[in-house]
């Protein structure tokens, strides 16, 4: 059996406005479980960055340790990559996004990644509003360690060996919400009409962008009682459709007049909500946490679009850092001789 993919491409595949195909976007082949939601959520991620038609080059990929630290492989061969600590991952993406502004950073990372050992650099990275798109691939288990409870397992969730979960699970959508993160977004990894269009809005959005992606696990967690599997997590979605369109093409929609809202975010591309409830505004942060909590005790997975502030300032410009990347600076701009450290200390006294 062969592991290496082939070289061939077909002459009439699609291109996007830059001249790239989607092969272009693609990462090695994947040795995950047949079936695996995460496979499906690194498509959406080679698919989104294709259909923006943002550089290979210009994307780094940030992760930590587990199944879904693991995907970056499979996706965006040709750009930056950085394989960090368990847990970790916050720390480094904080850095690389002050050193090199100017790229794109995608995170990574898993319910045991984020939810336990990096939940607190997760809180971290959500207050200083670093300005990347945050995946986190939740399956409610821990894959590579036989299938064990995480933080994210739901209440009563009955495990593959029969033991019931005790403890309630820690909603990270609310928990990004409740900790100001200035884009929240919660989809299915079998969605990929709705998950595609919203990583392309996270990569738009100015800040942190967090998008929870329920990714059942094949082999530990998609049995009768598990509440994250893949019959159960259809069963009870509750999905809003949407649409981003970029600030290069004509913004417009075909949906009835009532039933969608228009959001622009800072670069001027408008993300389309076609939702259930056209009384949901997804600017009302307290209205955003109602509706999921109200969603859990319906006992219905609310996915889409929950929450975002349109005017957010990113880490960089909270610093009030160099509009140019930091390693681009040169030796004049850094060093700037003692004249102007003497002036900078005499404002300081």
């Amino acid at each position: 059996m062969s592991y290496i993919k082939p070289k061939f491409r077909h002459p009439r595949l699609q291109k996007n406005a830059l001249g790239f195909t989607v092969a272009d976007y693609d990462g090695a082949i994947s040795t995950l479980c047949a079936g695996c939601g995460h496979d499906s959520i690194s498509a959406a991620i080679r698919n989104a960055c294709f259909e923006s038609a943002i550089p290979p080059h210009r994307i780094a990929k940030v992760s930590g340790i587990g199944c879904s630290s693991k995907m970056p492989t499979y996706f965006l061969g040709k750009s930056h990559g950085f394989n960090s600590v368990h847990g970790r991952m916050p720390s480094v993406a904080t850095g690389a996004s002050l050193a090199n502004r100017a790229l794109t950073y995608i995170g990574v990372s898993g319910d045991g990644d984020t939810a336990s050992i990096g939940m607190g650099q997760f809180i971290h990275l959500i207050r200083r509003n670093v300005n990347m798109t945050y995946i986190v691939a939740n399956n409610g288990c821990y894959g590579l360690t036989k299938g064990q409870d995480s933080a994210t397992a739901d209440l009563g969730s009955v495990a593959k060996g029969g033991a019931v979960n005790p403890f309630d699970g820690i909603d990270l959508a609310s928990l990004a919400i409740l900790q100001g993160a200035s884009f929240v977004g919660r989809s299915f990894s079998g969605d990929k009409e709705q998950l595609e269009p919203l990583i392309r809005a996270a990569m738009a959005h100015n800040g942190f962008a967090f998008i929870d992606v329920v990714s059942p696990c094949v082999t530990f967690n998609n049995h009768t009682g598990s509440t994250k599997s893949y019959s159960n997590t259809r069963e009870h979605l509750e999905p809003m459709a949407l649409d981003f369109v970029p600030m290069r093409e004509e913004i417009r929609t075909q949906y009835a007049e009532g039933s969608t809202q228009s959001v622009t975010l800072h670069d001027g591309s408008v993300i389309h909500l076609h939702k259930a409830d056209s009384g949901y505004k997804t600017d009302d942060r307290m209205g955003a946490l109602n509706a999921i909590q109200s969603g859990n005790d319906a006992d219905r997975i609310l996915t889409g679009l929950l929450y975002l502030d349109p005017n957010s300032k990113d880490l960089n410009t909270n610093l009030n850092l160099a509009t140019r990347p930091l390693n681009e600076l040169g030796r004049r701009e850094l060093c700037p001789g003692s004249k102007v450290l003497d002036s900078i200390n005499e404002g300081l006294r």
